[in-house]
């Protein structure tokens, strides 16, 4: 199943070229759970309020403006990551809103299966 972690950039349309987009400007895929399995570990302990809102079967939209909430839950998340590969998926999900507090116009969705 997994939990991929997106960060879209918003494209506007021209004039008369219909309403705004959004296209993909960097992902943390997650096809072997590592994301999920972290995750249960830390769920409703009252240390990731956004990240327990991820649902592996749906959406979670994280704007620009609730980044450094996210990027402070991963740091509590690293805390509980034993194994190389949740290291590692910790690492590039700061990486990816890092990005995004950085840019403008974008957005993480955290997309389910």
């Amino acid at each position: 199943m997994g939990v991929d972690a997106v960060l879209y950039r918003l494209v506007r349309a021209g004039p008369g070229r219909g309403r705004p987009s959004y296209i993909a400007a960097g992902v943390v895929a997650d096809p072997d759970d590592v994301l999920l399995d972290l995750l249960k570990r830390v769920r409703g302990l009252g240390r990731t309020p956004l990240l327990d809102r991820i649902d592996p079967l749906g959406e979670l939209v994280v704007s620009v403006e609730a980044a450094p909430q996210l990027l402070a839950e991963l740091r509590c998340l690293a805390e509980e990551a034993r194994a190389s590969a949740e290291v590692d998926q910790v690492r590039r999900l700061a990486h990816l809103t890092r990005r995004c507090l950085n840019g403008r116009e974008v957005e993480i969705r955290f997309e389910g299966d």
